[in-house]
């Protein structure tokens, strides 16, 4: 048993807030399953520990009130501790949309209850049932809106259940219980509208295919990149020949008092004011 605040933790690193509170609550349940690793070091006031494996165990023990920890002490090397703690950090990554779909989805297949499923993958029964349901109708994009944070699962269901005056309801509710505000709101608009025109499958999600990870895969990836640049170029000197095209002739119209009188007959004597600057530039120019 470790005094935590003799633990120092050398590679902190962030988690989700999910998947934390999931750890703190399946240790105040059932207790510690496996001890965190530390390697200890002397210190002016004695022994110090610094964490290899197990911040989250460590956290989960903090924030319950606790003053000690089960621990495994170790002998090795800074370097090596080290190199631990990006291992496990790598191996404990979060699994994406796609992977979360697959496991979920083949499991299901396979014969296995939600409860079983809940269990394997360290997720609860209640959100594990959600997710069959999306699966069940397809919505891929919902869960990968779920798993990238931004869409509570709760209101990913009502959008999946609902028609198109519906979903506007339920975002509108959404908004009103504080479960969507500013950015994730604004995502999830976004969504709704793509998902309306695009369909319920997301192709946007998937992972580069494993070839990506060879040189013939990177080259390809590469050259696509490349394209979707030059694409974005010819576009921007499109835009902006349309937009010069605007300054110059409004710049000749506003010139000619019969036009300018007819605009104001019309209530429309003004014109935005990034557009009367540009205007205004051209005509300095070409004085």
């Amino acid at each position: 048993m470790i005094p935590i605040e003799k633990i120092t933790v050398v590679n902190p690193r962030l988690r989700s807030k999910k998947v934390f509170q999931g750890i703190v609550e399946n240790i105040a349940d059932i207790g510690l399953k496996r001890p965190i690793t530390v390697t200890r070091r002397q210190g002016s006031d004695g022994p110090l520990y610094d964490l290899v494996c197990g911040q989250g165990r460590l956290e989960a023990f903090r924030q319950l009130g606790q003053n000690e920890v089960p621990a495994l002490i170790v002998s090795a090397a800074p370097e090596d501790c080290l190199v631990a703690s990006l291992v496990e950090n790598c191996a404990r990554r979060q699994h994406q949309a796609v992977e979360l779909l697959q496991d979920v989805s083949g499991m299901r297949k396979r014969g296995y209850a939600d409860a079983e499923i809940a269990e394997k993958t360290g997720l609860s029964t209640n959100y594990v049932s959600c997710i069959a349901r999306l699966l069940e109708r397809g919505e891929r994009r919902l869960i990968a809106a779920v798993e990238a944070g931004y869409l509570p699962i709760s209101v990913a269901l009502e959008i999946c259940e609902a028609d198109d005056e519906g979903v506007q309801a339920a975002l509108h509710k959404a908004y009103e219980d504080k479960l969507l505000r500013g950015r994730s709101l604004i995502a999830a608009r976004r969504l709704v509208e793509v998902r309306k025109r695009s369909g319920k499958a997301s192709k946007v999600n998937k992972h580069v295919h494993k070839d990506a990870l060879t040189p013939e895969g990177l080259v390809k990836a590469f050259q696509e990149d490349t394209e979707r640049k030059r694409i974005l170029i010819r576009k921007t000197e499109a835009t902006r020949s349309r937009l010069v095209f605007v300054v110059e002739a409004l710049g000749q119209l506003s010139n000619d008092e019969s036009f300018v009188a007819l605009l104001e007959d019309e209530g429309l004597a003004t014109m935005p004011n990034r557009l009367a600057e540009r205007i205004q530039t051209a005509r300095i120019e070409h004085q």
